[in-house]
């Protein structure tokens, strides 16, 4: 079972930084049009595991997928880095785009492929 790490990290102009805790064992590899166009891969937490500590005030929302799928992003940076979900089940998750964690190698992470384009 992969272990549990603490991260920080944020978005390209640095307005925006967290910390989270997760363990990376499953990766997106998403070919739907928002995923493949922005370069997104994204990671599943409970929204316990995840901390907003700087700029809430510079995010802006846009909701995506029949308006279900609530994302983030940092305007002025173009950093689009999580989406809060709600699944059918109304259980909450954060996915957090791995690409906005201070210090990752995307090469080292083993992608999981999603089937996005076809859902």
């Amino acid at each position: 079972m992969p272990e549990s790490k603490n991260y920080t990290g944020g978005c390209h102009c640095g307005l925006v930084r967290f910390e989270c805790t997760g363990d990376l064992a499953m990766v997106t590899a998403c070919n739907c049009s928002i995923c493949t166009k922005k370069g997104l891969h994204f990671t599943f937490l409970a929204p316990a595991s995840f901390h907003l500590r700087a700029g809430e005030d510079n995010l802006k929302e846009y909701l995506f997928n029949k308006h279900a799928i609530h994302t983030s992003s940092v305007p002025i940076a173009a950093s689009r880095y999580l989406h809060a979900a709600a699944s059918r089940m109304a259980r909450k998750v954060v996915a957090l785009n791995v690409s906005c964690i201070d210090g990752i190698e995307l090469a080292k992470l083993q992608m999981t492929p999603i089937d996005g384009r076809n859902r």
